[in-house]
């Protein structure tokens, strides 16, 4: 049976493989395909709510919940429920990652002006979605723009 820790410790190499394409291969067919098309989030997704479900459905935490911090801490001392809450910050961030990669191309953003938005996404996902949010406005190259 898979614990929370080797499905942990599958889930962020594969996220990683992403992050890579991404970082070092942003115009790879194989990039396109497996991160740039949505495929690898959505698996990553999928992987999300089947972790989610067991948690509510076989382990439910007792005195978790939505509705105060004290709630949502009770949840994630359950490690399925930790382990879903991680995946779901891989799925999310490389889906803004891949996000801004398709629009820096689009907009004629040089890959080098994205990488660091790229590696502050990774690390620090919100940071890393501001951080782009000022690039693409001051240095993409305005005859690429919507092009």
């Amino acid at each position: 049976m898979l614990t929370p820790d080797a499905l942990f410790s599958l889930a962020n190499p594969l996220a990683m493989v992403g992050w890579g394409l991404l970082i070092l291969a942003p115009r790879w067919r194989v990039t396109r395909a497996v991160v740039l098309s949505g495929a690898l989030p959505l698996l990553l997704a999928a992987t999300y709510v089947v972790l989610i479900g067991y948690q509510t459905l076989v382990h439910p935490a007792p005195g978790a919940g939505f509705g105060s911090l004290g709630e949502v801490a009770a949840l994630f001392k359950q490690p399925w429920a930790l382990l879903a809450g991680w995946v779901h910050y891989l799925c999310f961030d490389l889906v803004v990652g891949a996000w801004e990669t398709r629009d820096a191309q689009r907009r004629g953003v040089p890959h080098w002006a994205l990488v660091p938005c790229l590696l502050a996404t990774f690390m620090l996902g919100p940071l890393g979605l501001l951080l782009y949010s000022g690039v693409r406005r001051w240095v993409a190259r305005p005859a690429a723009a919507l092009a």
